[in-house]
C-alpha cells in the first residue's frame, strides 16, 4: 500500500521484518519442541537462540536466485547460526512457517483493529447522546419524509459500529489458528506435539485439518470482515456528504487551518475526508472477493492464492485501520448546525406530519384507502398554494368532518415524533 493510506501502528505488523521474525520464532519454537522429544540437543538451541539474526536485504540477495522466500530466509538465518543451524526446519514444509507466522501477524493485526474500532465507538456514542434531542429532517429517497432527531440518527451508526467489533471479535478466533503438520498436512514426519507446542507458543490454536495449509476459509472470514467494516463506515461517510451539500449544510467536516478546498475555487470546503473512506471501501470490496477465491485450491494447495495475498492481507489491513483513523478524526471535529436542521425542517411547513393526519382519521373509522386520499389532497393543496398544511386539513371539508381544529393542531405537534427517543435511547445505551 502507498504510504499515503498507511498508519505506522499496521505498518510495523506487516513489515518484512516483523514478517521474517514471525517465521523465525515459529522455527526457533519447532526446534524447542523438537527437543523436548530429545530430537535437537539443548546446546544447540541455545546456540540457534544466541546467534539467529534476521537481515531483510540478504534474504532479498539470496531469493534472486533460489527463487524461494522460505529456502532463502532460512539460508539467511543459517548463515548466521553455523552448524546448529541444520536442525531448524526438521520435517516441516514451507506452509508450516509461512501460515503460521501470518496467522500470528493477523491476529496483532485484527487486535489493532478492533482497539481503533471501539475508540470510533466511543466518540459515536458520546455525539449521539449530545445531540438525542436535536431535531433533524428524516429523508427517505433524499425526499423529506419525517422528523427524528440526529441523535437517533447517530444511534444508528454506533450500532452498526458495535456489530462490526463482534464481528471482528470473530474473525480474531477464527485466523488465530496455526499448523505443523508437513507436505499435505499428515505429519508424516512430525511429531502432533510439536504442532501443538509452536502454536501454543505463537498465541494460536493448531488447525484441526490442515492439508498443507491452513485453509483459505479463514482469510475470507478476515476480509470480508473488513470490507463488511467499510461498508459501515462509507454508510456514516456518505450521510455526511449528502448533508454538507450547500443546499443542505446541515454538517460539516473539520477544516483546518490552512487547509485549501479547491485550486480554483477559494470558497471552497469539501467533504474530503467522506469521499476518500467511500473510495477506500470500494477497494476492500475487491480484496474480500479475491479472498473468497482463495478458499477453493488444488487437492491439498498449490499457491494461486499466495501472490495475492502477498498483496492483499497487508493492504487490507492497513487501509482499513486507516479509514478508521480518519473517521475518528472527522467524528470528532464534526461541526453540527442545529439552526440549519431547524430551517430545513421548516422548508416544507409541516407536511411532514401528514402521517400522523392519516392514523387520526383511521382511528375515527375511516378506511385507510379514503383517509390517505383525504390526506393527500390536503398536502398537495398546502404545496400548491403555499399554506400550512394544517390550515389545508382545516378548510379540508371531508377532513373537517372526522377531525376538529384542536385535533388537526395536536397532530401538527412535532413533539409527536421524539416521545420515544428516550425509549430507544435506552434499549441501545443499557442507561
Amino acid at each position: 500500500m502507498i504510504s499515503r493510506y498507511v498508519k505506522p501502528e499496521m505498518a510495523v505488523i506487516w513489515s518484512e521484518e516483523n514478517r521474517f521474525q514471525k517465521m523465525l520464532e515459529v522455527e526457533i519454537f519447532a526446534a524447542e519442541a523438537m527437543s523436548q522429544l530429545g530430537l535437537v540437543p539443548k546446546k544447540s538451541i541455545e546456540i540457534i537462540k544466541k546467534k539467529a539474526k534476521i537481515n531483510v536485504s540478504r534474504i532479498n540477495e539470496i531469493e534472486k536466485t533460489v527463487k524461494h522466500d522460505v529456502i532463502a530466509f532460512l539460508t539467511a538465518i543459517v548463515e548466521t547460526i553455523g552448524q546448529d543451524g541444520r536442525f531448524l526446519h526438521l520435517g516441516m514444509t514451507s506452509s508450516d512457517v509461512l501460515d503460521t507466522a501470518t496467522g500470528a501477524q493477523l491476529r496483532q493485526s485484527t487486535k489493532l483493529l478492533i482497539s481503533e474500532t471501539k475508540k470510533l465507538s466511543s466518540l459515536l456514542a458520546k455525539l449521539a447522546k449530545k445531540y438525542k434531542n436535536t431535531p433533524i429532517m428524516g429523508r427517505t429517497h433524499g425526499v423529506h419524509a419525517e422528523p427524528t432527531t440526529f441523535g437517533l440518527k447517530v444511534a444508528g451508526w454506533y450500532c452498526e459500529i458495535e456489530r462490526s467489533i463482534k464481528r471482528l471479535e470473530f474473525a480474531l478466533e477464527t485466523v488465530s489458528y496455526g499448523k505443523i503438520s508437513g507436505a499435505v498436512g499428515s505429519m508424516a514426519h512430525l511429531d502432533p506435539h510439536v504442532e501443538k507446542y509452536v502454536c501454543q507458543k505463537m498465541g494460536l490454536k493448531p488447525e484441526p485439518i490442515s492439508t498443507q495449509i491452513v485453509p483459505r476459509d479463514r482469510h475470507s472470514i478476515y476480509l470480508s470482515t473488513i470490507a463488511q467494516l467499510g461498508a459501515a463506515l462509507e454508510r456514516i461517510a456518505t450521510e455526511i456528504r449528502h448533508l454538507q451539500r450547500t443546499e443542505v449544510a446541515e454538517l460539516e467536516e473539520p477544516f483546518t487551518k490552512g487547509q485549501k478546498g479547491s485550486s480554483a475555487m477559494p470558497h471552497k470546503r469539501n467533504p474530503i475526508i467522506s469521499e476518500n473512506i467511500c473510495g477506500l471501501s470500494r477497494l476492500l470490496r475487491g480484496y474480500a472477493l479475491a479472498a473468497m477465491e482463495n478458499i477453493a485450491l488444488w487437492h491439498e494447495r498449490d499457491i494461486s492464492h499466495s501472490s495475492n495475498e502477498r498483496i492483499m492481507l497487508p493492504d487490507a489491513s492497513e487501509v482499513i485501520h486507516y479509514m478508521l483513523v480518519r473517521m475518528q478524526n472527522l467524528i470528532e471535529g464534526l461541526n453540527v448546525y442545529p439552526k440549519n436542521m431547524q430551517a430545513n425542517l421548516d422548508k416544507t411547513k409541516d407536511i411532514i406530519f401528514s402521517g400522523t393526519v392519516l392514523l387520526s382519521l383511521v382511528d375515527k373509522g375511516l378506511s385507510r384507502e379514503d383517509a390517505y386520499a383525504m390526506v393527500q389532497s390536503a398536502a398537495f393543496d398546502a404545496r400548491e398554494n403555499q399554506i400550512s398544511f394544517e390550515e389545508a386539513c382545516i378548510k379540508n371539508q371531508n377532513i373537517g368532518k372526522y377531525l376538529s381544529s384542536a385535533e388537526i393542531k395536536r397532530d401538527c405537534d412535532i413533539k409527536l415524533h421524539y416521545k420515544n427517543v428516550d425509549f430507544l435511547f435506552r434499549r441501545v445505551f443499557k442507561r
